[in-house]
C-alpha cells in the first residue's frame, strides 16, 4: 500500500465491482477515460476484469482510497511497461464526482510517477489528455508533467474528433516535491 496526504494506493479487488459500475453508469465520469469504460458494462464482464486485472503483465492498476473515509473514490496505474525502453503510459480515473477538483489527481499521479520510476525503474512516464478537459491538464502539470505535443484528432467522443495532449515525466528531471 503506497499513502500520501489524502489518500492511499491499494490493489483492487472483485468486492470493487458495484463501485466501478456505478460509477460506469455515469457519462460524466467516463466522457475521458479509456475505450473500454466508454460502453456500458455487466456487472459480470467487470468481475471478470478485476479478477484479472492484477495478473496483467507490463501493467499496474491501484485503486484510490480516500484516508479520511476509507471508500474507494477510483483507481490510476501504469500501463505498456516497456523493460526495454524503461516507459509506460499513466492513467487515472476518479469516479466518485464529490472528489473532483480537491488535488486528489494530483497527488495520485506524483504517488504513481514515482512509484514507476523508483520500483520499476522506468525512465519516463508519458500520458495523454484530451484538450478539452483542461482540469486534467492542470493536474498533471502539477505534478511535473511536461507537454510534449498535440495528437490531432486522436480521440473520438461526442460524436466529434479531438486532439489530445501529449506530456511525460523523466526520471533524471523527476522532482517528487512539486
Amino acid at each position: 500500500m503506497i499513502e500520501a496526504t489524502q489518500c492511499r494506493l491499494r490493489p483492487l479487488e472483485t468486492t470493487d465491482v458495484e463501485v466501478f459500475y456505478h460509477w460506469l453508469q455515469d457519462r460524466d465520469v467516463t466522457r475521458y477515460s479509456v475505450t473500454q469504460f466508454t460502453k456500458p458494462q455487466s456487472k459480470g464482464a467487470l468481475i471478470q476484469w478485476l479478477a484479472s486485472i492484477n495478473e496483467q503483465r507490463n501493467a499496474v492498476s491501484l485503486g484510490i482510497e480516500c484516508k479520511h473515509s476509507n471508500r474507494l473514490i477510483g483507481y490510476a496505474g501504469l500501463v505498456g511497461i516497456s523493460d526495454i525502453n524503461h516507459s509506460a503510459e499513466y492513467f487515472i480515473l476518479i469516479g466518485d464526482k464529490q472528489y473532483w477538483g480537491r488535488g486528489i489527481a494530483t497527488e495520485v499521479t506524483r504517488m504513481v510517477t514515482q512509484y514507476g520510476f523508483s520500483s520499476l525503474n522506468l525512465h519516463r512516464v508519458e500520458l495523454t489528455a484530451f484538450t478539452t478537459n483542461p482540469a486534467a491538464q492542470r493536474a498533471y502539470e502539477k505534478a511535473g508533467f511536461q507537454h510534449e505535443g498535440v495528437l490531432r484528432q486522436s480521440g473520438y467522443r461526442d460524436g466529434a474528433y479531438h486532439d489530445k495532449v501529449m506530456m511525460a515525466a523523466l526520471a533524471n528531471e523527476w522532482n517528487n516535491d512539486q
